[in-house]
């Protein structure tokens, strides 16, 4: 992971300055995506990486309230300055870790099948990709599905 950030749990304070960047991380309008409500209320299971030169990452994850043995990944982003260094492995791996913790089994997250960098992301990281499943989110918005097993963590009571 890049040596020279330092990761914390997320506050509810760092969402103005993650949403600042989303759009121009993402090279696309990504900000409908990550409302406000995503660090008021999941801030403990999210993630935020600086450096000396500020807001280097982040990861919006949360424990699913409704699915006991799983773990959600919402959002991630790499500021273009420290990608390639480590830091979205080493951020997914610290919410494994939280995932863990907590006994979960899995851990799920989705993309857009036209977002090739996710895709190959998710795949070097262990996750099978299923897709892409028709309609995810509503009418005409497909998504990639992914899904990883944590090791040595069993399952409990599963529900889709």
């Amino acid at each position: 992971m890049n040596q020279s950030a330092h990761v914390r749990p997320a506050e509810p304070e760092d969402y103005d300055r993650i949403i600042a960047v989303v759009d121009e991380w993402w090279e696309r309008p990504m900000r409908s995506v990550l409302p406000r409500l995503f660090l008021d209320h999941f801030h403990r299971t999210s993630l935020v990486a600086e450096d000396g030169g500020g807001l280097a990452g982040f990861l919006v994850g949360l424990m699913s309230p409704s699915v006991p043995d799983a773990a959600y990944i919402h959002f991630v982003g790499v500021a273009p300055r420290a990608r390639k260094e480590g830091l979205a492995r080493g951020l997914y791996q610290r919410f494994f870790d939280m995932a863990a913790a907590e006994h979960r089994a899995e851990v799920r997250a989705i993309t857009s099948p036209q977002n090739e960098r996710s895709l190959a992301f998710h795949t070097a990281m262990g996750f099978t990709v299923s897709g892409p499943v028709r309609d995810h989110d509503g009418p005409g918005v497909d998504r990639m599905v992914f899904r990883l097993r944590l090791p040595g963590v069993s399952s409990g009571s599963r529900r889709p």
